[in-house]
């Protein structure tokens, strides 16, 4: 009597589970959570694209999508970004390549003092040479898009128009730009962006290489009074938009999708915000009264061919590395040449 009781029980429970699990609602699709690990300031007009990107993915997904904000550094800083993708610390983060030096001999190739005329065009030759270039470097993660800034320039406490008048100036630049300077027969002082305000003032340094963005962003333009427009050795810094390798492919066919489609509208937004906040910087040292100078065709040639000497560096030091450094400079050339040309 009991096992029949027990069967009955045991038949009974079941059927239930059976009604229950029909009556129950359908599952929407399972959301899609992800961290984004930025390294500018939420103020900065870079964050406020990203911002502006992660908000997009999230429309066109019908909000399958959502991307958490971490700017600042506040997840990973800007050096720990890229690891911090590949090791899933955060599943989306931007930064600088040049912020781990010799970790991507090719993509630092971006770098060199090559001439770049404004943001726009350095972030789409930033784009090209990727998609041109392919380096293995970056396999480890899904490369969205990478965007890069308009051409360094100098800024100074007092006129350079000549070579000779940079001589022995004590110049603020870190990275690639200390190489500039030393190129330039002046003395490089390695600091940040954060400390070039307070040196700059007190005479620490008698000027900076940085884009002219910066002389309203970090307030620059009140302790400078000169800007050499040496646009023809102008540098530029390539940041990078990067996923988790295995998040990305964990990603559906038409998600990830929207994600390529996105990315590939936002090379412009940032190239663009790149442009803005360099005309805004050109308008506030104006309104300063500060002087904006232009090298004559002849002087620009002489700065050229000062730094060739690091363009030259670049390519021995990386085709001794098994890096194909000359193909990098050469496409670089290529691609920059195309573009001042369709401005």
């Amino acid at each position: 009597m009991m096992r029949q009781l027990s069967r009955i029980t045991v038949t009974v429970l079941a059927a239930a589970a059976v009604v229950l699990w029909l009556a129950a609602p359908v599952p929407a699709e399972a959301k899609i959570t992800l961290n984004y690990s930025i390294f500018f300031p939420a103020a900065h007009g870079q964050a406020q694209a990203a911002a502006e990107w992660a908000g997009e993915i999230e429309q066109r997904t019908d909000g399958q999508v959502t991307i958490n904000l971490f700017p600042g550094g506040t997840l990973t800083n800007a050096r720990q970004c890229y690891d911090g993708v590949v090791q899933g610390i955060s599943d989306l983060g931007m930064s600088c390549f040049a912020y781990t030096p010799g970790r991507f001999p090719v993509m630092e190739a971006l770098d060199l003092p090559m001439g770049y005329p404004d943001g726009t065009t350095a972030t789409r030759v930033a784009n090209e040479f990727l998609n041109s270039m392919q380096p293995a470097e970056l396999n480890d993660v899904k490369v969205l898009y990478i965007h890069a800034h308009g051409p360094g320039l100098l800024h100074t406490k007092k006129p350079v128009r000549t070579l000779e008048e940079i001589r022995g100036m004590k110049i603020r630049s870190t990275g690639l730009s200390e190489k500039v300077t030393r190129a330039l027969g002046a003395v490089p002082v390695g600091m940040s962006q954060g400390e070039a305000y307070e040196a700059l003032q007190k005479g620490v340094v008698e000027g900076t290489f940085a884009p002219i963005e910066t002389l309203k962003g970090w307030k620059q333009a009140e302790v400078i009074k000169y800007t050499t427009e040496c646009t023809s050795i102008g540098y530029t810094t390539a940041m990078f938009v990067v996923m988790n390798r295995d998040k990305w492919n964990s990603l559906p066919a038409d998600i990830q999708k929207i994600f390529n489609d996105v990315s590939a509208e936002w090379i412009d937004r940032h190239g663009a915000v790149w442009d803005k906040e360099d005309n805004d910087g050109r308008d506030y040292t104006l309104e300063l009264g500060n002087e904006i100078i232009t090298l004559s065709p002849e002087e620009s040639e002489r700065w050229v061919e000062a730094v060739k000497l690091i363009l030259n560096d670049y390519v021995d030091s990386s085709e001794e590395r098994g890096v194909p450094g000359r193909k990098a400079l050469e496409t670089l050339q290529a691609l920059i040449e195309k573009h001042v040309k369709n401005r």
